[in-house]
């Protein structure tokens, strides 16, 4: 038997049945029927669709002819920019946009201010993360404003439940732990020119304290444009205020002086509009006895004479910090020589960020030559981060801007400013006319540019000083002869037990002047390697420009103590004890001199003061224990 291939079979190929064939058909005309229908339906439902819109269009041009009302489209966005922050009874603003009937006398000229956006002030650009408090007004709420005043300031019903609370006179974040004023009031002149003025508090504390927030009452706001307010550690400016007849004394800029490395941390400002603010959980400051508060006051004459009484309110906390922010600067002042008429004259400077950090907040400054004002990060990725952006810079709105959320800079970032500057007859605030070159200084009419930075540095130990060092170093780069970055260089290296290095940087700063601070601050780096002599001709040499520097007369006096030269070191002693009663660590090395001296209920006395200033103080402790002793 043979295999025979299965298409040789005898039966021919089955037909297809004619029912699979007819229902292919059937099925196949509904379907073209169904497709039919659904563009019949969407032909009828666009018509009904373009019939709504149209129906739609012309009821919103109805709505957009109506004329528009203050209740409900123009009262929510005139409180809130700018009946809440300054023009209210008692704000800074120069007259009222409490009411209906404040605002209609002003419609058209509160249209034309904010569609030129010079009202309210808002001068950043957007960027992300925004800032905290924005006022800026959108392109909608500008020509709601516009058309209202066009069409006649309609009021419109008032809502029977609609209720706003403007800012209260005077504490507004209640009555302070600690209420500071000034020994006199200060006179600001009927004309001339803007008056920059540095008012000294002194505080009468006995003890260390941390405070949580500082609210300052300016006196007359319609006066005073803006303040700042520095922490004066070492009473530096108390000679300043003494050498000038008035209160205060005269400056746009203070340089402040400390013994030692303790950046400043803390934004203390004060402008019209701005709430006070309240430091984040964590982020308290101490405040020492004897330290000064400056306020570094913005004034601006008003056509008569004016009484100035600045009131600050210090509220405290019992917590210590546990974070601590530094604020970090980027200038280049010493490129500042703008000629007459020119139009762009850049200034340029960088920071290599050398750790993790988060920037809380950004301060820019320039006077009245600024034009455009940038600071960013470039990111290590090659990506880069707005930290902000002013296209129009006015003096008279600068201000401190605080971010929604904390921008993060890895180590590795670089930050980067740009100032420009208009010296042309076209910028018109130019105070010379006709243009003049101008240079930096601390006069309005002089030239800044300051980026200044509020930074939280990321790490376990205090990275702030890794952030100084690095800061002073670049600073040096830019003025190799600069006192100060000499000066503060050598009192980072010191704090890090570098104290050699640091002998080279005091001696630096002194080579380019003579100064007590430095003096006393080499005197200590001195002792550390055991230089004892040099050091007391430094403490000699600050003695000799200030008699009255009480850290040179401790130094000094505890050389003596050394040397067992107690009833010189007691003269010394009791010289700082005198100008500083809340100093611990003075009472107790005054008490060791007199107990050296026999004289032991004399030294039982200051070991006691200094046990009530600082009852941790141990030394005082075991030294009370033994004039006790002694004396029974």
């Amino acid at each position: 038997m043979s295999f025979r291939p299965s298409w040789t079979g005898a039966r021919s190929p089955r037909p297809r049945p004619q029912r699979s064939a007819a229902s292919s058909r059937i099925w196949s005309k509904p379907r073209m029927w169904r497709g039919m229908a659904g563009a019949a339906i969407l032909v009828g439902l666009m018509t009904l669709f373009l019939f709504a819109l149209s129906c739609r269009n012309a009821g919103s041009a109805a709505q957009a002819s109506a004329p528009l009302a203050f209740y409900p489209d123009i009262e929510p966005i005139i409180f809130e920019n700018c009946a809440q922050p300054c023009h209210h009874p008692g704000g800074a603003g120069p007259f009222s946009l409490a009411t209906y009937e404040d605002v209609r006398a002003r419609a058209r000229q509160i249209a034309v201010v904010t569609g030129k956006r010079y009202m309210p002030p808002w001068p950043p650009e957007p960027q992300k993360p925004p800032f905290l408090g924005e006022r800026r007004l959108s392109g909608d709420q500008i020509e709601r404003l516009r058309l209202w005043a066009e069409q006649g300031a309609r009021e419109g019903k008032r809502p029977q439940n609609l209720v706003r609370s403007l800012p209260p006179e005077g504490w507004q974040l209640g009555k302070p732990d600690l209420i500071l004023n000034l020994p006199k009031s200060f006179t600001l002149p009927a004309e001339g020119t803007d008056v920059f003025r540095n008012f000294v508090f002194q505080v009468p504390l006995s003890s260390p304290r941390y405070v949580r927030a500082v609210e300052i009452l300016p006196g007359k706001k319609n006066v005073v444009h803006h303040a700042n307010l520095l922490i004066d550690r070492e009473q530096s400016s108390r000679r300043l205020d003494e050498q000038d007849p008035e209160v205060g004394f005269p400056g746009m800029d203070v340089i402040l002086e400390s013994s030692q490395f303790e950046p400043d941390s803390h934004f203390l400002f004060w402008k019209p509009g701005t709430p006070p603010s309240v430091e984040p959980a964590g982020m308290t400051w101490r405040l020492d006895p004897g330290t000064d508060l400056i306020l570094n006051a913005h004034l601006q004459p008003s056509g008569k004479p004016e009484i100035i009484e600045p009131i600050l309110g210090i509220y405290f906390s019992e917590e210590a910090p546990k974070f601590f922010p530094m604020l970090l600067q980027l200038e280049h002042d010493g490129a500042l020589d703008i000629p007459p008429g020119g139009k762009d004259f850049v200034v340029t400077d960088e920071y290599p960020v050398p750790v993790d950090l988060d920037v809380l907040g950004v301060y820019p400054h320039a006077h009245y030559l600024g034009n455009i004002v940038e600071g960013w990060a470039d990111l290590p990725d090659g990506r880069r981060q707005t930290l902000i952006r002013i296209h129009n810079w006015d003096l008279n709105w600068q201000a401190v801007y605080r971010y929604q959320e904390p921008v993060f800079l890895p180590r590795g970032s670089v930050i980067r400013m740009r100032f420009s500057y208009d010296n042309s007859a076209d910028n018109v605030r130019n105070p010379n006319h006709p243009p003049q070159r101008v240079k930096a200084g601390n006069r309005s009419s002089d030239e800044m540019g300051h980026l200044w930075l509020q930074v939280l540095p990321k790490g376990g130990a205090d990275q702030r000083i890794v952030l100084q060092e690095t800061l002073m170093r670049a600073r040096l780069g830019k003025y190799p002869n600069d006192f100060s970055a000499h000066f503060n260089l050598a009192s980072v290296l010191q704090s890090r037990g570098r104290a050699r290095e640091a002998i080279e940087h005091y001696r630096a700063a002194l080579a380019v002047r003579s100064n007590a601070l430095a003096l006393n601050s080499l005197g200590t780096a001195l002792q550390e390697v055991d230089q004892f002599e040099e050091a007391a001709a430094c403490y000699r040499k600050a003695l000799r420009l200030r008699p009255d520097y009480t850290d040179a007369h401790y130094n000094i006096g505890l050389l003596l103590l050394r040397a067992h030269q107690s009833e010189r070191a007691i003269a010394h002693f009791e010289q700082v004890v005198r100008a500083r009663p809340y100093d611990a660590d003075a009472h107790n090395d005054l008490g060791s001199a007199l107990f050296m001296q026999g004289r032991v209920q004399e030294a039982a006395v200051h070991f006691r003061t200094a046990l009530r200033i600082n009852p941790e103080h141990q030394n005082a402790r075991d030294n009370l224990r033994l004039a006790e002793q002694r004396g029974r």
